[in-house]
């Protein structure tokens, strides 16, 4: 299994810094993964050893650092995060020029994988938290077909807005939505809600509730593994 840091350049400007993490030479597939608000790539580059994938799953995983910015509800602290939060709302006072800078360069972390080889049929957009509010943001929206979106202790942004802005390329893209039943940073009604709005636009939602507050579970790591496998198959 190879770590490494990458700070690959792009025709689009400097793609974000990400830590990477392959299963096997010959990556035939991608997951690129959010961290929440605060931490940074590093956060979940420890989980891979433990989703239980084949040995023989070559699978390249990206965890992307946010870029620094200050975020109100956390006193004005500078810290990583994907956008600016002044309130916990889907929509209300959300900093959205933030939210769209970084849809664009999650995105080109998707076209640099397709520059390595692995099309977007053979990725899986995956996040927790804020970072998973960014998967769902993005690859709903996102033009071509993706394996996969995983949402972890998340919440849906703009609901109002899905119908219109969604890609008919993803309509029927797999979920995964895992939340934790004693969740006081991301309440769980929040991620039921997302769960409801995309059922009912006719989404394919896998949907675990765990007895865990803001945070995973070796639970939550096998249904994420397990699923996983489904997906890049």
């Amino acid at each position: 299994m190879d770590n490494s840091n990458s700070a690959a350049q792009s025709a689009a400007g400097k793609l974000l810094e990400c830590v990477e993490v392959t299963t096997a030479s010959a990556p035939r597939h991608a997951v690129i993964w959010m961290h929440g608000l605060g931490a940074d790539g590093h956060d979940f580059e420890p989980v891979v050893p433990y989703l239980g994938l084949p040995s023989d799953a070559a699978v390249r995983f990206v965890f992307p650092h946010a870029l620094m910015r200050p975020v109100t509800i956390n006193g004005g602290a500078v810290m990583r995060a994907w956008y600016d939060i002044t309130q916990l709302s889907t929509s209300k006072g959300q900093d959205e020029a933030g939210i769209e800078h970084s849809a664009v360069k999650i995105a080109e972390l998707i076209e640099r994988e397709g520059e390595r080889g692995i099309a977007p049929e053979n990725i899986v957009l995956a996040g927790f938290s804020q970072g998973g509010a960014m998967a769902l943001h993005v690859g709903l929206r996102y033009p071509r077909r993706l394996a996969g979106i995983m949402a972890l202790s998340a919440y849906l942004l703009y609901p109002e807005r899905l119908e219109e802005a969604c890609s008919q390329a993803n309509r029927g893209t797999p979920l995964f939505i895992g939340h934790g039943s004693y969740d006081p940073m991301v309440p769980l009604p929040l991620g039921q809600a997302a769960r409801q709005t995309l059922e009912s636009g006719g989404w394919p939602v896998e949907w675990h509730t765990y007895p865990i507050p803001h945070s995973v579970s070796p639970e939550e790591m096998t249904d994420i593994g397990r699923w996983l496998q489904s997906r890049l198959a």
